[in-house]
C-alpha cells in the first residue's frame, strides 16, 4: 500500500484540478450565456444580415418547425457564449498542462496560443464580412424565377454556424503548419515539394465542408493555400540543423 500511495496522490490531484478547470470553463460559458440571452433575437437578426440583405422583394426568412423561434436564437446564443468564452477556457487548458512544460517551450507556446485565438476569430469574421455575402448573392441570383426563396431559420443557422467553424480552424493552418516544423516532423523543404498536393487538397477538403459548389469550395480552398504559404513562411525561421547534415553528407 504505501508503494502505491505516492503514484495515486498526484494523479487525484491532476484530476481534481482538471475537474475544477472544467467547472469554471462551464461556468464562465453559462454566464456569459446568460448575459447575452436578453439579445437572443438581435443576435439572430445580426447574424441572418448577410442573407436578409439579398433576399428578393417579398422573401423573408421563415419557421418551419414550432419551436425555431425560440430554439434558433437559443442556439445561437450559447454559440456566441462558447466563441466569447474561448480564451478564458484556453487560459484554463494552459495552466493545467504549464506546470509540466519547460522554459523554453513555454516561451514559444505563448505566442502560438495567443496567434491560434485571433486567427480563429479572423475566420469567422473573413466567413461573416466576406464570404457569406458573396454566396448569399450567388445562391439569390442563380433560383429559377418563379421560385420564392425562404429560407427556415434553423437551417439557415446551421449552414452559417458549419460555415464559421471551417473558416475559424481554416485559419489555424498557419499555426499547425508552424507546429509541424518545429516539432519536427516536416521540414520547410519538404513542404515546398509538396505544394502542389496541399494545393489540390485544400479544394478536396473545401468540397467536404462547404455546400456543394464550386463557388463555396474555392472560397475556402484558395484561403486554406494562402494561410499554408504564411506558416510555411514564418516556418523558415527554425532551425533546421538536420537538413544541413543531411546536405552535407549527400555532397561528401
Amino acid at each position: 500500500m504505501s508503494h502505491e500511495e505516492p503514484t495515486q496522490a498526484p494523479l487525484v490531484t491532476h484530476l481534481i484540478e482538471l475537474r475544477n478547470r472544467l467547472l469554471k470553463s462551464v461556468l464562465v460559458v453559462l454566464i456569459i450565456f446568460a448575459g447575452l440571452y436578453s439579445l437572443a433575437n438581435e443576435l439572430y437578426l445580426f447574424i441572418s444580415e448577410p442573407l436578409r440583405a439579398l433576399l428578393p422583394e417579398g422573401s423573408s426568412l421563415i419557421a418551419t418547425e414550432v419551436a425555431s423561434p425560440f430554439l434558433a436564437p437559443l442556439k445561437l446564443t450559447f454559440a456566441l457564449a462558447v466563441l466569447v468564452g474561448i480564451p478564458y477556457i484556453l487560459y484554463q487548458a494552459w495552466s493545467f498542462i504549464a506546470p509540466a512544460l519547460y522554459k523554453e517551450e513555454k516561451t514559444v507556446a505563448i505566442p502560438l496560443l495567443i496567434s491560434s485565438v485571433i486567427l480563429f476569430y479572423c475566420g469567422i469574421a473573413f466567413a461573416y464580412f466576406i464570404v457569406l455575402p458573396l454566396i448569399f448573392g450567388f445562391f439569390t441570383s442563380v433560383g429559377p424565377g418563379e421560385v420564392t426563396v425562404m429560407t427556415d431559420i434553423n437551417n439557415y443557422l446551421n449552414f452559417v454556424l458549419k460555415l464559421f467553424f471551417a473558416f475559424g480552424v481554416t485559419f489555424e493552418i498557419p499555426v499547425a503548419t508552424y507546429l509541424l516544423i518545429k516539432a519536427g516532423v516536416t521540414t520547410v523543404a519538404s513542404l515546398s515539394k509538396k505544394r502542389p498536393y496541399v494545393f489540390l487538397g485544400c479544394f478536396v477538403v473545401g468540397m467536404l465542408i462547404t455546400p456543394p459548389d464550386i463557388f463555396s469550395q474555392t472560397l475556402l480552398a484558395i484561403p486554406m493555400w494562402l494561410l499554408f504559404e504564411v506558416g510555411l513562411f514564418a516556418g523558415r525561421s527554425v532551425p533546421v540543423e538536420e537538413d544541413e547534415e543531411e546536405t552535407e553528407a549527400s555532397k561528401a
